[in-house]
């Protein structure tokens, strides 16, 4: 049996591990640190992973230890390259972005705009993988950033994907944040088996997102972004149909994998 077919349901919420409460803080210390947050004070992360600042040192200082941490001149200490290798095994393991690479090759060239592929973790959607077309542009987004649930068209989507209950408790700290449109905009995702954006995460980008069906592996989007100024109504229209295709030929694949 492949990895692909013993995969379990990853939209459950995971069960505790009993005893490891010190593990799991340092854990969620390493992970607090992203592209968005990628340096922090030990009194920072001590608010972030809920901990005494004294306990955070304790932590801090084993990470370093491990040279997974260092400090910075002003005293906020970042990750260092030694996790690099740790993305790269990510990556490697990743078989459903092995599987949807040929797809998306062939998306970038019929459709000539960037195609990503997105999945859910926690309470981000992560940028597993991306294929550029000829004509490249300026885009925030490589392998291994992530936007918030509820952000932008995949962040959307991947919203709109989960089963209602987990849904709906994301959704109430989420239109905390970004006001209530964000519901309506999560509800017609889900409708419609496509979510748009423009400007939303980078300004004179349009997006769109659509669900690679699920084989009982990570919530997936696959996704498409393009300068607005190049891309008119029709070809939007054009790009969201073809998109899905894509999206579903990837299920294909990934369907015979799991066989």
């Amino acid at each position: 049996m492949t990895p692909a077919a013993r995969s379990l349901d990853t939209t459950a919420p995971p069960k505790r591990t009993p005893g490891a409460s010190s593990s799991r803080k340092v854990l969620q210390l390493l992970l607090s640190f992203s592209e968005r947050r990628w340096d922090a004070s030990v009194a920072e992360l001590a608010a972030r992973i809920g901990t005494p600042v004294a306990t955070t040192y304790r932590y801090v200082a084993l990470l370093k230890e491990l040279q997974l941490l260092e400090e910075g001149k002003t005293g906020r200490y970042h990750v260092t390259s030694q996790v690099m290798p740790l993305a790269r095994a990510a990556q490697l393991a990743n078989d459903l972005a092995r599987l949807a690479r040929p797809a998306m090759e062939e998306a970038a060239r019929d459709l000539g705009e960037t195609v990503l592929l997105f999945q859910h973790f926690g309470d981000a959607a992560v940028c597993a993988d991306r294929v550029e077309c000829e004509r490249a542009m300026r885009f925030t987004f490589q392998p291994g950033h992530s936007v918030p649930l509820g952000a932008g068209a995949s962040g959307k989507m991947l919203l709109a994907m989960l089963p209602e209950e987990e849904r709906e408790r994301r959704l109430s700290s989420i239109v905390q944040r970004r006001g209530p449109s964000v519901r309506e905009e999560v509800k017609r995702a889900g409708a419609n088996r496509y979510a748009v954006s423009w400007g939303e995460l980078d300004d004179g980008v349009w997006s769109c997102s659509v669900p690679i069906p699920s084989s009982g592996h990570r919530p997936a989007v696959l996704s498409l972004a393009a300068p607005a100024t190049r891309i008119g109504d029709d070809a939007k229209r054009a790009a969201i149909v073809a998109l899905q295709s894509y999206a579903n030929r990837i299920h294909r694949a990934v369907s015979s994998f799991s066989l």
